[in-house]
């Protein structure tokens, strides 16, 4: 099990990096800029928690601090990621109109909150010690994010056929997200339901490369 999840995890995380790098050193557009922008925040916030997890199976060395420290970076770099999301959708259908505007509030709104929440000592971040009171109070903030995004995307889901699925990835990460996120400090197997819900980011950055390469 260790060799097969550490392979994909390391695979997962060059995939996305190179893909964010790629896309912003052949950037033509706004959009492009967005899009790899996007996959480096998603690459690079993952590797503080992916590669400790690596590390843990092959090192005997107590990894509880960096697991958590990078579960912690994670949770913020996710939701920066989902902002990013927010802006190419604004920008890819050109939704500049005064609900679009108050909706981007909303969402920087509950952004902030969402971070200011994943800081709070309640979290245990630190000490492996998962709190699943703390776990709903902080992803409730982001899952109401996440509604957001599939909402507008799924609104637009025939206009573009390169970002038209981005909804049901979307939707699919965060089915699989929530039950890890809440239950894992009851049931640690639940952290199992990450493998599907990082195949969900894969494909949002295949979107993206083939949204690249078409406008290209």
């Amino acid at each position: 099990m260790k060799y097969g999840e550490s392979t994909f995890d390391v695979l997962y995380l060059v995939f996305a990096i190179l893909t964010g790098i790629v896309i912003l050193i052949k950037h033509r557009n706004k959009n492009d800029v967005l899009m790899g922008t996007a996959a480096l925040v998603l690459g690079l916030g993952d590797s503080f928690h992916l590669v400790p997890r690596v590390l843990n199976y092959f090192i005997d060395k107590d990894f509880t601090w960096y697991l958590g420290f990078g579960k912690l970076v994670t949770s913020i770099t996710m939701t920066i990621f989902y902002i990013l999301v927010f802006l190419l959708y604004k920008c890819v259908y050109n939704k500049d109109d005064k609900n679009t505007k108050n909706v981007g509030i909303t969402i920087c709104i509950l952004a902030a909150m969402r971070i200011a929440l994943c800081l709070a000592p309640g979290n245990n971040w630190f000490t492996g010690e998962g709190s699943m009171l703390w776990g709903v109070i902080r992803n409730l903030p982001f899952i109401v994010i996440g509604g957001i995004v599939v909402y507008l995307y799924f609104k637009v889901r025939k206009e573009d056929k390169y970002l038209g699925r981005l909804w049901l990835y979307t939707t699919l990460s965060f089915l699989f997200y929530i039950p890890v996120a809440i239950f894992a400090p009851l049931l640690p197997i639940l952290g199992m339901l990450m493998l599907p819900k990082t195949v969900c980011y894969i494909l949002m950055l295949i979107s993206f490369i083939r949204k690249e390469q078409k406008d290209g």
